[in-house]
Order: C-alpha cells, then structure tokens, then sequence
C-alpha cells in the first residue's frame, strides 16, 4: 500500500508538455463519445484534433470497443517471434489488399516512431541485399518529424527534437516547402515549390547516388505545422529515387486513414512510395499500433538474400501485430468502410477549405493553409516570445470548450472524419474568439 493520493501530478513525467506549467494549472480529460472529450467537472470540449491526429472515427466507436473487449477474452496476447496467430494475418491482408501500388506486404509496430525506425532499418536491409553495402545514408528533409527513435529524429527536421542527443552518422536533409512569401494562403497544394525537390539532385551529385539508401518524407508534414507538398513536388522526389536507385519513404503516420480523403495520401496525391509507415488512425487511437507497408520488390530482395529457413531480418517488438490492436484495427476498417469516412472526408473538404480560411481577416494570422481535413492558422509571434501567442490561444480555447492543437505559433486542425458542418462552423467560430481575445 502506498500513502501517495491517487489523484498526485507529480509521478507521471508528461511527454512533450511544460510539466511544471501544466501541474501548477492542470487542464484534464476525463471521458470521451463521437466530437467531444468531456472533463472531470462534465464540460464538453468540441475535439478538433482527432485526439492527436489519430480518432478519425470520433471517439467511443462500440464496435472498435466491442471488438477490444472480445479479442481480451479470447486471445490476449500471443508471441511474434516463430509463432503467429489469425487476427495478424487477416489485418495485413486487408492492409495489403488496400494499400497503393505493389505495397504488398505489412510489418508490424506498435507506434509511429517505430514504424519509422522500422522503415529504416528495411531500407538498409534491401540495399545490404542487392550488394550495395555502401548505401548507408539517409535523406530527410528540414522540418520533418519521423517520430522520437534515435532513427526517427536523425531524419528528422526539428531542431528541438535533436538538440542534446546523439543522432546516427551519414544523414542529410532536403529542404522544406513551407515559404510564406512564395505561397501564403494557398488553398491546397500551392502552385509554387515543386523546384524544391531537385535539391536532392544536389545531395546525390555530394556524396554519389552508390551512398544514398533511402529518402523520407511526410507527404503532409502535420507536426511542424501543417506544411503541405507543392504541385509536383512529390511526383519529383519519385522520378529522382527510381532514377538512381533509391528507396522513397512517405510518412504516412499522420496522413493515413482518411485525413486527406482516402485510404493514404499516396493514393490521394498519386504518387506511390517504396515503403510507407503508419500508425495513429489504423486503431482510431483505441490501442497503440504502427505498421510498415513495403513494395513486393523490397520484401521480396531481403527475404530471398537471407539463407534457407533463416530468419532474414534481424528486427521485431514483442508486441508486433499485438491480438488486441490488430482487433482494433479491423474494427475501425470496418467502420471506416461502412460509414464511408474517407469519402466524407472528400465531401467535406471544400466546405472545411471556405471556413478555416475566414479566418483569414484576424490580427496576427500570417498564414492559413489547409489539405483534405487538415489546417493550420499561423499567427505572429511576438519577437519576445515565441509561441506564446499560440499557446494562450490553446489554453484559452480549451477553457472555451474547443480542444487545438499548437506547435510554435502554428495552429493545427484535424478533426475526426465524422464532423459535421454546423460542428466545422462551431469549431472555426469558437477559434475565431479565442484569436480575437489573444493580443
């Protein structure tokens, strides 16, 4: 027994939050159904943020639930390694059957950081198996976020994300896309940037195409606030990577599962990547899950590299295609298909489009951008502070009933798939009050 009050701040060590801050006011999450969380005093709070990206179904969905509770009574855990059991086999059929292109075969995760670390590895792991023991390094690109692996922040591009670790040797970055000068207030893809992408021509003349494994890019990058690909920029990256033999990556954690309006932003955007990582919306949030799709051609060069009856890739987690997240993950396939999400997503946008871009009038907002179900509001930042502007915006819509999300001075946008449009009209009005009371 222990004398600690069971309602003490002070164990849990938050992660990516200002502890002492949020301690000292504490803003919490007591229950959640469909659009809304609700506190532990009953206010609803409208989610505009799928959680984290990642209840695209809305929250409390019964038969993810149900399915959750019938797989813990029948199969709560099996291991991985050697052994398999049905659920995981019928999920990465299903993926596989929808995934893009000759992405064909599913690897298994538990998170987006380990999908990407995953993603990695494999890439290495197919260029060792052609005889290519030299291609070793890795593109991403400035801005990115690949998750919080040591893997995942070497590709990735925030600065904050890397400082004061060690990051993996041999890795470069293309540049972003985002450039308010070129392109602020574009509705969609905007028209100019897609030159960007020969930047990689540039990386490739530096240290030889025989160097270079893999590239990684988020399609959408959603953590660095919203930065959404050019007109023909990723249609480039594609063209340069077959071009000289290496793999393309999409980051599909945030993307995938109908945030753009279809299964992948791949497949919403035509262009189809050699891997492609996921995460987030595969479950709706209900369990932690990551997966790596992979080309048909990778799986099979690492597969039959490997010596007979050998284990060809030296890579795994015990919970890897986990009983109960694979059953969470059929479940919300299955709602997604039968309440035809991704299409709704489709249907929606251009109305989602007109009404977070009202907001374009207010002081302090510099940027406005927007794909599928997803936007952001950039705002000023105050030479002083930056990202306190946003911040306050955050905590004074939360206590207004509206959950954002915040990264620097950027507000980011991503409702579950079943807003409806008076809910879109409510969430952008309620923004639009916390803005105006925010100097």
């Amino acid at each position: 027994m222990t004398d600690r009050a069971v309602n003490d701040l002070h164990p849990f060590w938050m992660p990516f939050t200002a502890n002492r801050a949020f301690k000292a006011r504490p803003r919490l999450l007591a229950t959640a159904r469909d659009m809304h969380y609700f506190t532990p005093d009953g206010q609803a709070v409208l989610d505009g943020t799928s959680g984290l990206w990642c209840v695209n179904a809305g929250h409390g969905r019964a038969p993810i639930t149900e399915a959750i509770q019938k797989q813990a009574a029948v199969l709560d855990y099996a291991p991985p390694f050697q052994l398999g059991h049905p659920l995981a086999f019928e999920l990465a059929s299903r993926l596989a059957m929808q995934m893009p292109g000759d992405l064909n075969h599913v690897f298994f995760a538990n998170s987006g950081s380990e999908s990407v670390d995953t993603a990695l590895k494999i890439a290495l792991a197919y260029q060792q198996a052609r005889g290519f023991e030299g291609r070793t390094r890795l593109i991403g690109r400035q801005k990115g976020y690949h998750g919080v692996g040591f893997g995942g922040i070497s590709v990735g591009g925030l600065e904050n994300n890397r400082k004061g670790f060690l990051t993996l040797p041999g890795v470069d970055h293309l540049p972003h896309t985002l450039d308010l000068e070129q392109a602020a207030f574009s509705r969609g893809q905007p028209a100019w940037g897609a030159h960007l992408a020969d930047d990689l021509e540039r990386l490739i003349e530096q240290h030889g195409a025989e160097t270079i494994a893999a590239v990684i890019v988020e399609p959408m990058s959603g953590s660095a606030g919203v930065i959404v690909p050019p007109v023909g920029y990723l249609e480039r990256l594609r063209q340069i990577t077959s071009q000289h033999g290496i793999l393309l990556i999409f980051d599909e954690v945030i993307t995938a599962f109908g945030r753009l309006g279809g299964l992948t932003a791949a497949e919403v955007l035509g262009v189809t990547p050699d891997l492609l990582t996921c995460a987030k919306g595969l479950t709706n949030g209900a369990v932690p899950m990551g997966a790596v799709a992979v080309s048909s051609q990778v799986y099979d060069t690492v597969v039959r590299h490997a010596a007979r009856d050998g284990i060809e890739f030296f890579h795994g987690y015990t919970y890897s295609g986990h009983p109960l997240a694979c059953a969470a993950a059929l479940a919300s396939l299955d709602v997604y298909e039968a309440e035809g999400l991704f299409e709704r997503a489709t249907g929606l946008a251009p109305y989602w489009e007109d009404a977070v871009h009202g907001l374009a009038d207010l002081p302090n907002v510099i940027d406005i951008r927007n794909l599928g179900l997803v936007a952001a509001v950039e705002l000023a930042s105050r030479p002083e502070a930056p990202g306190a502007r946003a911040m306050e915006v955050f905590h004074r819509a939360f206590d207004d009933g509206l959950l954002i999300r915040v990264t620097g001075d950027v507000i980011a946008l991503s409702p579950p798939l079943i807003i409806s449009k008076d809910q879109i009209d409510q969430l952008v009005d309620q923004l639009r009050q916390a803005i105006l009371a925010t100097a």
